[in-house]
């Protein structure tokens, strides 16, 4: 249907709309004519994605000055439902501007028309003055007379006045069809949505990937070590080298394995390029499928094609970590308008998201993999002394000048390189300190603040030893007052690691995941150590949740969630913050210290007993069973939960969801469920599968389970 809405017209593509649907879309745009940010809660299954669609794509086509709308899910199926959604919306409101732009045509037409016909009778009535005998059926003869002088047209005349009006035929045309396709690229009535918009999506390289042989990686890891590998420029530089050597064109031998060194470049990244302007994108709406479908028709890569279309696009969708996490944000959606619509769908979370942006946890066995890499970053340092100093020295000078003349933040797409979370523009403008410069030097500068970490948690290990919280100030001090290190460089440990990584030209970034953490520790230390206290320090002798398992931990742990995504409400004019659940509403605005201009909390106007609970107090022994922290470790707890769905599974077909209240719970219980042997009683039933903090891993999960359950197997999902 289409409605005014306070003066907007909203495009809406059902028949019926809910009361609450109604009020969801009028607070919503409230905000928007604000210009404000907003908390809205209305329950699960209400329509939800379909009203912020609807309402803000609206608000777009009426105020052409309006941003993007970015629209930020947790999961990838959560990400090609909304596609979807956005193409349903588009496809009807598209189709509703072709009418109007009909209506209006022939009612142009319908007027002409009738102003000829004004002619037409005019003309007319000129003819009956000058010839009186002209009969009213318009017959320019003259009235034929009988014997008695009657004129013959009188009796016509009578005819014509007992005659019964007749309605007006109508002649249907064909038949208007629908758009043929809502996902993908469209050409008709004037793009998507009637006005040629452009929605992508955007995700992982292994989700986006369409190179046969990096497909067949796998895990996340190895698939973005396989295209760094291809598409880095130093790797492209020497393809072109070696293309050079053996006397081949620019247009040769680049697609593949060349014989020249076996140096591969990827033909999906190389069509790209070579492109150059060419790469646009015709108005669509790009599912992740359709964008690997269209890429692949063009021979240009599909991830690097959409990082390059963000800023030509009306519509975003990606995951919450593209705008919470500083370390990715910086590189995807550093260039979005302050006008842009920020939406985050399903935010019941989002304070324990941000709190996991700015959080690093390292364990014992991290310390010791950061030990090997700053071995071999120590020799392959050798190694390039020995082969191409200049490489070195030309990092040397740069950082002299500063991070931003260095590069660091502006590198292109393909540049292989970490980006820092917490540089703020005093850094930013500064010259490396000196004592950190050099790569060995700075490799030396790192191998003490490992020894340190490692000497703190064999102390928290040890017989007198615990669990120690420290404040960012003490433990930095700690850590000075050891190591003999001064707090500046620590701030640009993060930084100047990856500058090194990229001297070097290493591709498989992840093999040095654990240095990157200690290297973005001391930085969130040494710049958080002053004023009230945001981080903590944690050091615990036994960090892991299996019983009797001895792995000590330290972890700088997040304190403040509005640190995240602070930045957001300062940089974008609206931010929406809506989800099945955000009681309390009011406390919201406390954790992420903003105000809202609107705050709504709408109920379900219809009801629709679509789930009866059951409320379990006492197992299957008549032992009391809650999940309050106080009786949660309870081993009699432990085992009537775990019977309870061991029998729960055997008697209900397809699919169970067991829900838990936290990722530290289900750990500690599915440790315990293993020993007990429940799980091994749940796999007779039905296959198990966990969610866990990856986002890949649990849409992996979650696809597998759908496929259990679709295939009559059952499933039972731990989340």
């Amino acid at each position: 249907m289409k409605f005014d809405l306070d003066g907007l017209t909203v495009y809406f593509p059902y028949e019926r709309i809910y009361l609450e649907q109604y009020q969801y879309m009028r607070s919503l745009k409230q905000t928007l004519d604000a210009g404000g940010h907003c908390l809205l809660e209305m329950p699960t299954g209400t329509g939800k994605t379909v009203c912020l669609l609807s309402l803000i794509t609206s608000y777009q086509h009426a105020h052409p000055n309006t941003g993007k709308l970015v629209y930020c899910t947790r999961t990838v199926p959560e990400m090609n439902s909304v596609m979807e959604e956005l193409g349903t919306v588009l496809a009807y409101r598209s189709e509703e501007l072709r009418k109007e732009r009909e209506a209006m045509a022939a009612g142009a037409v319908i007027s002409s028309s009738a102003v000829d016909a004004m002619d037409i009778e005019s003309a007319a009535g000129s003819q009956l003055v000058d010839n009186p005998n002209h009969n009213l059926n318009g017959s320019n003869n003259d009235a034929i007379t009988n014997g008695n002088g009657d004129a013959n047209g009188s009796n016509n005349e009578q005819q014509h006045q007992n005659r019964q009006p007749r309605k007006r035929k109508r002649i249907y045309g064909p038949k208007k069809s629908q758009p043929q396709n809502q996902l993908g690229p469209i050409s008709h009535n004037n793009g998507a949505g009637g006005s040629g918009v452009l929605a992508l999506c955007l995700s992982s390289r292994r989700n986006m990937c369409v190179h046969e042989r990096v497909m067949r990686e796998s895990d996340r890891e190895a698939v973005d070590a396989a295209c760094r590998s291809m598409t880095a420029p130093w790797a492209l530089e020497r393809a072109r080298k070696a293309r050079h050597n053996s006397g081949q064109g620019e247009g040769d031998g680049g697609n593949t394995a060349s014989n020249n060194g076996n140096i591969e470049t990827c033909p999906y990244f190389d069509g790209f390029q070579s492109a150059g302007e060419a790469t646009s994108m015709p108005s669509g709406v790009y599912n992740l499928d359709e964008l690997k479908k269209w890429g692949k028709s063009k021979s240009w890569c599909p991830y690097y094609l959409t990082r390059q279309a963000i800023n030509h696009a009306s519509v975003l969708v990606f995951n919450y970590q593209y705008m919470l996490d500083p370390k990715v944000a910086k590189m995807v959606s550093k260039e979005l308008e302050s006008e842009s619509i920020i939406v985050f769908d399903e935010a019941h979370n989002i304070d324990s998201v941000c709190i996991e942006a700015l959080s690093v946890t390292i364990h014992e066995r991290h310390l010791e993999q950061a030990t090997r890499s700053l071995g071999r970053l120590s020799s392959e340092v050798s190694r390039i002394k020995a082969s191409d100093a200049t490489r070195l020295q030309a990092e040397y000078q740069n950082l002299v000048n500063g991070l931003v003349d260095q590069g660091l933040l502006d590198a292109p797409p393909n540049e292989v390189g970490l980006a820092s979370n917490i540089l703020g523009t005093d850094i930013l403008n500064e010259a490396v300190p000196g004592n950190i410069r050099r790569a060995e030097h700075f490799i030396a500068f790192m191998k003490k603040i490992v020894e340190h970490l490692k000497a703190r948690l064999r102390t928290v290990a040890g017989p007198r030893g615990g669990v120690i919280s420290e404040t960012p100030l003490a433990f930095l001090h700690r850590m000075i007052t050891t190591t003999s290190l001064e707090a500046k460089p620590l701030k640009f440990a993060y930084s100047r690691l990856s500058s090194l990584l990229r001297t070097l030209q290493v591709p498989n970034l992840d093999d040095y995941n654990a240095l990157t953490d200690v290297a973005d520790f001391a930085s969130l230390v040494s710049t958080y150590s002053e004023g009230s206290p945001k981080f903590a320090i944690i050091l615990e002798p036994n960090g892991s949740s299996i019983p009797g398992a001895s792995d000590p931990v330290i972890q700088l742990a997040c304190l403040d969630s509005s640190l995240a995504i602070a930045p957001l409400f300062k940089r974008f004019g609206s931010v929406v913050i809506t989800s099945g659940t955000l009681s309390p509403i009011d406390l919201y605005p406390k954790l992420l210290q903003f105000e809202p201009c609107v705050s709504e909390s709408f109920n379900m106007s219809t009801f629709r007993p679509c789930i009866r609970p059951l409320i379990i107090t006492r197992g299957s022994d008549q032992l009391p069973v809650s999940t309050k922290f106080d009786d949660r470790g309870d081993m009699g707890v432990v085992r009537n939960f775990g019977s309870m769905l061991v029998e729960l599974c055997s008697s209900i077909p397809d699919g169970v969801v067991a829900f838990f209240t936290s990722y530290s719970y289900m750990e500690s219980i599915i440790s315990e469920w293993d020993g007990m042997g429940i799980l091994r009683q749940l796999t007779k039933s039905k296959l198990v599968f966990i969610e866990t903090k990856d986002v890949v891993e649990t849409t992996l999960a979650l696809d597998n389970y759908r496929r259990a359950c679709d295939s009559g197997r059952g499933a039972v999902f731990l989340s």
